[in-house]
């Protein structure tokens, strides 16, 4: 497959179509958690991705299939409501579509979140960690082949990744919420199976203070687009070997659900004080 500009631009192309030209200002990446977030979108358009020519189908638990444009607070977006993870199948190459479709769409901020385990042992379920950086050591990028200049550069500067000034609208959005909110590092791990105690033990040695499965893929990519990223991650479970408990989807589930109210609320705060689109 030819992953050129004019790929992503036919798919774009597409979705502008169907949403009757709405441009959006913001992307949303809702993982467990905030998926019924979508619901307080004041919609103007949504496709399922299923109808999206090229577009990739997400298969995860939980996770909804459809694209949704409209406001948020005022806000235009649009929102993701089920993500794509590389334990689907997909390639690291194929998880670019998405942003790169978002850029072409016009977007200026980009805000992902997800489920999390806490590596952390001062953190606890229910708590969310804003990112300020991550760990990717499976060697894989979204980057990979070659490059696409009308995105980015071939070699680019993620060291400010995980805005710093996004982040702090994140934590002056905390106080009051109710929600004990950390700032912190996300280990990458690919998934499905939740990770060994072994591995956890390291990830914590190495810096990790949180564990999951998503997200890197997405802020690289909107790292190579120039698209300023915040990152939030909802602690529902501890991770391998920090409780003597076994691991499952379900108590995942169970987790993002009682949270969610608490979530929801903090997050609609939260995009109301993000920056406006720039000025013309």
């Amino acid at each position: 497959m030819n992953y050129d500009y004019a790929y992503y631009k036919k798919i774009a192309d597409f979705i502008k179509a169907e949403s009757g030209g709405f441009e959006p200002e913001m992307g949303l990446i809702l993982g467990s958690g905030l998926g019924g977030y979508a619901s307080s979108i004041e919609k103007v358009a949504e496709i399922p991705y299923k109808e999206i020519p090229n577009f990739l189908v997400s298969t995860a638990p939980g996770h909804d299939g459809r694209l949704i444009f409209g406001f948020a607070e005022g806000r235009k977006v649009v929102c993701m409501s089920g993500r794509f993870h590389s334990y689907e199948g997909y390639s690291f190459e194929q998880l670019a579509l998405p942003v790169r479709v978002m850029k072409i769409l016009g977007i200026e901020i980009l805000v992902l979140t997800n489920a999390a385990g806490a590596i952390n042992e001062s953190y606890d379920v229910g708590d969310l960690m804003i990112i300020k950086d991550h760990i990717k050591l499976t060697g894989a990028s979204p980057m990979k082949g070659a490059n696409i200049p009308e995105f980015g550069e071939r070699f680019f500067d993620i060291g400010d990744m995980y805005s710093k000034s996004l982040r702090k609208i994140a934590l002056d959005c905390a106080d009051g919420s109710g929600l004990r909110v950390h700032e912190g590092v996300y280990f990458f791990f690919t998934g499905p199976q939740f990770e060994t105690p072994a591995e956890i033990r390291a990830a914590r040695i190495l810096g990790g203070d949180a564990a999951g499965m998503s997200t890197v893929t997405e802020a690289l990519t909107a790292a190579h687009c120039g698209i300023p990223v915040l990152g939030l991650s909802l602690m529902t479970n501890m991770a391998a070997g920090v409780l003597e408990e076994k691991l499952s989807g379900e108590e995942v589930n169970e987790a993002a659900r009682k949270a969610a109210p608490l979530l929801e609320k903090y997050f609609s705060n939260l995009i109301k004080n993000l920056p406006q689109r720039k000025e013309e």
